[in-house]
């Protein structure tokens, strides 16, 4: 919760703004409203050999878990590029992001994740500094109940049943706080 104006620095009030309605962070001094939105979350279903790369984390929430490579999005790229960027980042892997897979909601950690279909340019990986180790997985090697986020079991049995059918498509899902 924002409680000093990011403008002036004044503290804020919440409140709903004339012609809102929500509640946002209002300040007493300037009159700045602050508005706060989802975070995006985007990565990579990155396919090497029919073989999919996962990356064991290395940092907080669900260290030690098993997880696709996925990351914030930053200001200034396309969700494409983030998910490249972010292969590369947690796998030390270069993938050409294909079609956009699955889009997964999460109201309550307000967070949106994306996650696009891809191809690994050669089978290299490695962990990179928020990855303890990578693997590539065949279906029956992936750690299901290892996975650090329902988000990325999703994508998975969703990918893994699309590719049986051999036909793609992309899916969604809203997540509940349970």
């Amino acid at each position: 919760m924002i409680l000093y104006c990011t403008q002036c620095g004044q503290p804020v009030r919440q409140q709903i703004p004339a012609g809102d309605n929500m509640e946002r962070a209002v300040c007493n001094a300037c009159g700045h409203i602050e508005y706060e939105n989802p975070k995006l979350i985007v990565g990579c279903i990155a396919e090497w050999d029919k073989r999919i790369l996962l990356c064991r984390r290395a940092i907080a929430p669900q260290e030690g878990f098993w997880t696709l490579p996925a990351g914030f999005m930053e200001n200034g790229e396309s969700s494409p590029v983030a998910a490249a960027r972010e292969t590369e980042e947690e796998a030390c892997a270069r993938v050409t992001p294909g079609p956009l897979f699955a889009l997964v909601d999460i109201p309550s950690i307000s967070q949106v994740h994306l996650f696009y279909r891809g191809e690994l340019l050669d089978g290299h990986h490695a962990p990179g500094i928020e990855s303890l180790e990578t693997r590539l997985c065949h279906e029956n090697e992936i750690p299901w109940e290892q996975l650090a986020f329902r988000s990325i079991r999703f994508c998975l049995e969703r990918y893994l049943e699309d590719r049986r059918k051999g036909a793609f498509g992309l899916h969604h899902l809203s997540l509940s706080a349970t």
